[in-house]
């Protein structure tokens, strides 16, 4: 487990004029959020929070107060403490913790470096970055990911194959 920050939410623009902002959710939605009162290190605290209905949320932080102050807030990551997340179920992983991992295949052969985790719908798929700046993708799933340790992701030869 690295101790890196976790981005749980971007603020996307102001609403309203008293200070409260549009948060873009990056988690499992509004009760992503609901357990962490403070973010970017301290520098925002966390008074309102409500979903918005389509997806997002609507937050009002203490440091904010007006409109103008919103509107700088723009773009701005919400960050946590890694540690500061829930332990995870078997078989479980947060992206954070497969972004930058080096990746090697059931052969030996080293691939490249994980460098991000999508998910289009059925699942999550890995984009790893080879050496000569090639990419390619492997669904996260045991058959094709059969080891990740924290350390390195293995995959199955048959999926790294150009």
């Amino acid at each position: 487990m690295r101790d890196a920050p976790v981005t749980l939410a971007a603020v996307s623009g102001a609403h309203g004029v008293t200070g409260d902002v549009r948060l873009k959710l990056f988690g499992e939605g509004v009760a992503s959020l609901k357990p962490h009162r403070s973010f970017n290190g301290g520098a925002l605290t966390l008074e309102k929070l409500k979903d918005d209905g389509k997806g997002g949320a609507i937050a009002r932080f203490a440091e904010v107060t007006d409109r103008t102050a919103a509107e700088k807030l723009r773009g701005t990551a919400l960050t946590v403490p890694r540690a500061s997340l829930p332990p995870l179920g078997e078989g479980e992983h947060y992206y954070t913790d497969l972004i930058g991992l080096p990746a090697v295949s059931t052969s030996g052969e080293a691939l490249g470096t994980c460098i991000a985790v999508e998910n289009f719908g059925a699942g999550d798929v890995l984009e790893i970055e080879r050496p000569t700046k090639k990419r390619f993708m492997v669904p996260m799933r045991l058959e094709a990911v059969p080891e990740w340790d924290g350390e390195r992701l293995v995959i199955e030869a048959v999926f790294a194959e150009e």
